[in-house]
């Protein structure tokens, strides 16, 4: 299945852009679903339709659905509370009751992150289309799967379970209770269902569409989050300048700011694959103002961002990391190797990545950034690289 994934600056319109994307495929016969997590109906408002917690058809072949964080919540945390039964009776702790349960901070996004998961996996569809927050939260989003999995692989690594059998005998000779059966059956079905959403987002056919208003904070906004994007390894298929003022207009003020929105375009034709959508005068509703926006189709994934090694032993004696990180600033990166992973640093967001196997039994020589490609070289370890090559 095809996912296109939409986000960009705040206020820019990406949920207008989501779901005219979507609705410009269903048009064309494509089964589409249209995601979103906002708490307010933005996406409904925009289709022209109430979209809730289970799908509702918008148009031919298309459903929009805005999955219902809170009761997916409480569902987790009774579920919780029936499975820690012995342990919150031990500690003497009230039991809290599903209808004075509300969600906690990052709750739509984990609802975000099922549906995903659900629609990828058993929904209908050809095409995903995701309606996501703005870059710096929707990064944070797109990680969680990843960041959380290593999480549960340094607190209850999986090796551990072999010696499950042996678990009441160690915690008799410890003194202390060893972690209970259903502690490790939890995290194995998190890490499974983590392991699906991680799937679809790094999926070759999964690429993002920025939406930016064109100007000087835009701009700025476009190459943070490319450079943020590509060190997720997510493919940027094509920036969406929105709201572009129609040329030369006869007002002094509209005159100025069209000239501002036309020198960021130059900009970015040279750089991305730009589609400019039009400024309706007003905020487009149905079907009518979606068509008009005339949003680029889905089209194909094209080729997966990769980042690969290339073998430099006989000329240099390195083995170089090419790491595509297009917009980065040299002042703004930083590298840390820990173990068998590397922690890359750009600007605000961070990766943490493991090692390719060639390279755990190397050292890291030296790191360069040319044209928007960070470029890590490693020399082999003698204590560890095989004998003779």
């Amino acid at each position: 299945m095809r996912t296109i994934l939409i986000t960009g600056q705040g206020g820019t319109g990406r949920t207008t852009v989501a779901a005219a994307t979507a609705l410009k495929a269903a048009r064309e016969g494509t089964r589409t679903l249209v995601l979103s997590a906002d708490r307010t109906d933005t996406l409904g408002a925009v289709l022209g339709v109430r979209t809730g917690a289970e799908p509702v058809e918008a148009a031919p072949n298309l459903a929009a659905w805005r999955p219902d964080a809170a009761q997916r919540f409480r569902d987790d945390l009774t579920a919780f509370q029936e499975r820690a039964t012995s342990a919150l009776d031990l500690l003497g702790a009230t039991r809290l009751d599903a209808e004075e349960v509300t969600p906690l901070p990052g709750a739509e996004e984990l609802a975000l992150l099922r549906a995903l998961r659900d629609a990828a996996t058993s929904g209908p569809y050809d095409l995903l289309v995701v309606d996501l927050p703005p870059v710096p939260q929707a990064l944070a989003l797109l990680s969680l799967p990843e960041e959380l999995r290593r999480y549960l692989r340094r607190l209850l690594p999986a090796e551990r379970q072999a010696a499950r059998a042996l678990r009441p005998l160690l915690g008799r000779l410890a003194g202390v209770p060893m972690p209970a059966e259903w502690l490790y059956e939890t995290a194995a079905r998190w890490d499974v269902e983590l392991a699906t959403a991680e799937a679809v987002v790094g999926d070759p056919a999964t690429t993002v569409r920025l939406v930016a208003e064109p100007g000087p904070a835009g701009a700025d906004a476009v190459r943070a989050a490319a450079t943020a994007l590509a060190l997720r390894g997510l493919r940027v298929d094509s920036l969406v300048a929105n709201r572009v003022l129609p040329g030369a207009p006869k007002d002094p003020w509209a005159a100025a700011l069209a000239a501002q929105q036309s020198k960021a375009l130059d900009e970015w034709r040279g750089t991305y694959a730009l589609h400019e959508l039009p400024h309706l005068g007003h905020d487009p509703r149905g079907g009518d103002d979606l068509t008009a926006l005339a949003v680029p189709g889905a089209g194909e994934s094209g080729q997966p961002v990769e980042w690969p090694v290339t073998d430099h032993l006989t000329d240099d004696g390195v083995l170089v990391w090419h790491i595509p990180l297009p917009g980065a600033i040299r002042e703004e990166l930083d590298l840390v190797r820990r173990g068998d992973e590397l922690v890359v640093s750009a600007g605000q967001f961070r990766r943490i990545v493991p090692l390719p196997s060639v390279l755990r039994r190397c050292t890291v020589a030296g790191a360069a950034l040319r044209e928007g490609e960070l470029r890590v070289r490693f020399t082999p370890d003698p204590g560890l690289w095989p004998q003779g090559r």
